[in-house]
């Protein structure tokens, strides 16, 4: 299906970009994966990948707080690989207080990896994927960019300007084959996940399994995690000739919440 295309996913060394990158290999995309972790883990992960699946595989460890390093990365890809035809921005990271508590760092943190890495990625490749005639990208925001919940003030609005910024790139683009398209998971059980499973449970005093029934899944209403494997279907169909004609969409992949 993709054998031949290139693929960059950031934030893909664990949880969504991770599944994401290994249902694009399946297909026969090479992939640049990037994120971090232990050097021998990851290139375990990376060898893996590219012996399962028969395809190349790289891994950049471009911080995505930092324009050169995405530059960096997206040139990288498209020496070793020739192109970047696909690209999925994925990175996110979180943290939750109130507004007049939330640390001015994490704010910036967040907006950088969340929202302005999206756009010096999506700068960088576009001007190969309108050369080419040909292109998808695929951005993971979440339910929180199309609705809000206290105490996420900057994840939120990084989110709700990822759907946005979705849409302008959809519509720049629309007659250059390339589409641009927003997926929104509800809550989907990822490290970044179990990390806010333990920061409630601490902050609530509650059990773990009380936190994910009263807290997370709440506002969910089939009660169950989104699976990873189910956001990489999405996006590999978006990926696809099928899906040609889907761009500037947010997709809710969310057991209902947005539909309250």
């Amino acid at each position: 299906m993709l054998k031949g295309r290139s693929a960059v996913v950031t934030g893909s060394t664990s949880g969504i970009g991770l599944g994401i990158a290994r249902a694009l290999a399946r297909q026969g995309a090479n992939v640049t994966i990037n994120g971090f972790g232990e050097p021998e883990a990851i290139e375990t992960l990376r060898a893996g990948l590219e012996r399962s699946h028969g395809v190349g595989v790289a891994y950049s460890a471009a911080d995505m707080m930092r324009p050169a390093d995405i530059a960096a990365m997206i040139a990288d890809a498209e020496r070793t690989f020739g192109s970047v035809d696909i690209l999925v921005n994925n990175a996110g990271i979180q943290h939750v207080a109130p507004v007049e508590e939330f640390p001015p760092d994490r704010w910036d943190a967040i907006i950088a990896v969340n929202l302005t890495s999206a756009f010096h990625t999506t700068r960088a490749a576009l001007t190969g994927m309108k050369r080419r005639g040909w292109g998808r990208i695929v951005n993971i925001a979440s339910a929180h960019g199309l609705v809000a919940s206290p105490f996420k003030s900057a994840y939120i609005a990084a989110k709700h300007g990822i759907v946005g910024f979705t849409k302008t790139v959809a519509l720049e683009v629309a007659r250059q084959g390339i589409t641009c398209n927003a997926i929104c998971p509800g809550y989907v059980l990822t490290p970044l996940v179990e990390r806010q499973i333990e920061d409630q449970a601490r902050t609530h005093g509650l059990p773990r399994e009380e936190v994910i029934e009263k807290v997370m899944l709440e506002r969910q209403p089939s009660r169950q995690f989104v699976k990873v494997e189910e956001i990489a279907a999405l996006a590999l169909f978006l990926c696809g000739d099928s899906a040609a004609s889907m761009t500037g969409t947010a997709l809710s992949v969310d057991g209902g919440w947005v539909a309250q």
